[in-house]
């Protein structure tokens, strides 16, 4: 009989994938820790099945057993089944899945920069998929990455084939990554948070391209997520899950419309509210910057002369006072994370920069390290900024040690545990490593790791953006508790305008490294000038409106 997986392209209303009864346990001193318990679901051709719930809810893991893509032998699976096309996956033999893993089911991970190769160039990695698949030569690989990247929204492609993860904002790399999985036409797509790091207006521009490629392949598509505007836009199916389980599931419209479950109900209910408090009146001016401009040469010819510059921030002002928060908003690449770096004194920069009373621009390594304990960034990218090798301890721990913060060994594991409690993590946890958490909690411990040092000045870099609506809501109070006990300053980067709105005095909005509007939040947000401001604006309610459940009293 001919093996179901390569048999051809499935036929219309064939069911592509059957989960039945899986269990997903990691082993973990002292015993096993259950991530998955006995999830049921199906997939059929054509349709869009939405997996929401919490952070460590156990999504992502179900997702990662279609592939057998966990970390094994420490993960296991003490039961369950997972059919592709009536082939079962679950110990099947390595050539099976290869065969399988990004040809017939591809994924869209939800951290790209751990995703992609940092010493690949895009064109090597888009192009790898369709070289070991297809069979492709260079020339007619180049051409199809070059449709491909042009498809995702990638802004000047050609220019980008030859560009490396890290010279991409995180939404470029989120794209990359998409086109990577649509490469091979995939029979199903398994999306794991793909809009996480994009603005509102790629995201729509994302989502209506997915949704244009299920219906020219009749792909299947399990959309992992806690955007409820995503999923209700998106998915034909919804299926809720709390602590390992299915708690609720059936049609989107009818989960929406009359949640049955305590859970879904809270789940729908749960998003940032709310205004920043007032900033204190004789709040002192912490950061002050003008003129700021970070140009990032471009080369060409033999003699690799510079042409011309990217500018990435160009002749930007910014003035941030304890208690106060700026938020900046803004397409990706728009400069957001650029301008924060460059504040910090992370990256070089033109202009002047001045913490307190003390100008930046031109100190040296060791003169800004005394500064390095009052000024921190959180990075959008958790999996990437905390280091695999050390655990949560170890990695909050650091910044206590570097700046000799802590008499002892006990009264730094004191302020490691109250760290952990003021995010909302199980100080028990603390000797567990990144890969053992979920996203969301892993940017908990990086949010953790910055406010342990007690900062005055802290840029958040879309802190937000890998959290599920409930933990956002608790994260935006956290930082608002934290900033009116601490007297902070925050820069707020983020593309979520709810989450924005909810923290900002004022808001900074950017387009390709310029300032486009600049005023208090609630102009900003009520009567925006600036026609790229309102766009945005537009983008985010047209989200939102589809985000608002019909709960019936």
């Amino acid at each position: 009989m001919t093996d179901a997986i390569t048999s051809g392209r499935p036929m219309p209303g064939e069911r592509l994938l059957e989960i039945s009864d899986l269990a997903v346990e990691f082993q973990v001193p002292g015993g096993a820790v259950p991530a998955v318990r006995g999830v049921s679901l199906h997939l059929d051709r054509g349709e869009t099945l939405a997996l929401v719930g919490e952070s460590g809810s156990g999504k992502s893991v179900t997702a990662l057993s279609v592939l057998q893509l966990l970390p094994y032998p420490s993960a296991r699976h003490p039961r369950g089944s997972i059919r592709y096309r009536g082939q079962e996956l679950l110990g099947a033999p390595e050539k099976v899945l290869r065969t399988v893993r990004g040809n017939r089911i591809a994924m869209v991970f939800q951290e790209p920069m751990t995703s992609l190769n940092p010493l690949h160039t895009i064109e090597k990695q888009v192009g790898e998929v369709l070289s070991i698949h297809k069979g492709m030569g260079k020339a007619q690989a180049r051409a199809r990455v070059l449709e491909l990247l042009s498809l995702v929204g990638l802004p000047n492609p050609e220019q980008r084939l030859n560009a490396y993860p890290h010279e991409l904002s995180g939404g470029q790399r989120q794209r990359v990554m998409i086109a990577m999985a649509l490469a091979n036409e995939p029979d199903i797509l398994i999306a794991d948070e793909p809009t996480t790091a994009l603005d509102v207006t790629i995201q729509a521009q994302i989502l209506e391209l997915m949704k244009s490629l299920q219906a020219r392949f009749g792909m299947a598509l399990l959309l992992i997520t806690h955007d409820l505007g995503v999923v209700r836009k998106m998915a034909d199916r919804v299926c809720v899950m709390n602590k390992g389980e299915i708690v609720e599931q059936g049609e989107t419209e009818a989960v929406f419309r009359a949640p049955q479950h305590p859970y879904t109900q809270r789940l729908l209910a749960s998003e940032p509210k709310g205004n920043p408090a007032p900033p204190p009146a004789d709040a002192r001016t912490v950061v002050t910057a003008s003129e700021i401009k970070v140009w990032f040469p471009i080369k060409a010819g033999v003699m690799r002369r510079v042409v011309d510059h990217v500018k990435a921030v160009d002749g930007i002002d910014v003035t941030v006072r304890e208690g106060h928060t700026v938020g900046v908003v803004g397409e990706s690449g728009s400069g957001k994370t650029t301008l924060g770096l460059a504040l910090l004194r992370l990256i070089s920069s033109k202009g002047s920069i001045r913490y307190g009373d003390k100008e930046l621009q031109g100190l040296q390594f060791r003169d800004m390290r005394p500064l390095r304990r009052e000024m921190q960034i959180v990075f959008q990218d958790p999996y990437g900024s905390l280091s695999p090798r050390m655990s949560v301890a170890e990695i909050i721990e650091e910044g206590l040690q570097v700046h000799h913060i802590g008499g002892s060994a006990a009264e730094r594991e004191r302020m490691i545990v109250s760290a952990l409690e003021e995010v909302g993590l199980d100080p028990a946890s603390r000797h567990r490593y990144p890969h053992e958490f979920s996203g969301g909690q892993r940017q908990r411990v990086a949010i953790a790791r910055a406010m342990v040092l007690k900062p005055k000045f802290v840029v958040l870099d879309e802190p937000t953006s890998a959290l599920d609506m409930s933990v956002q809501a608790q994260i935006v109070d956290l930082l608002r508790g934290l900033q009116e006990k601490h007297r902070l300053a925050y820069l707020f980067i983020s593309h979520d305008l709810k989450v924005v709105r909810a923290l900002s005095d004022e808001v900074i909005v950017m387009k390709a490294g310029k300032v486009v509007e600049h005023g208090p939040a609630q102009q900003i947000f009520d009567a925006p000038q600036h026609p790229y401001t309102q766009a945005l604006l537009k983008a985010a309610l047209e989200l939102k409106a589809a985000d608002t459940p019909e709960v019936a009293n």
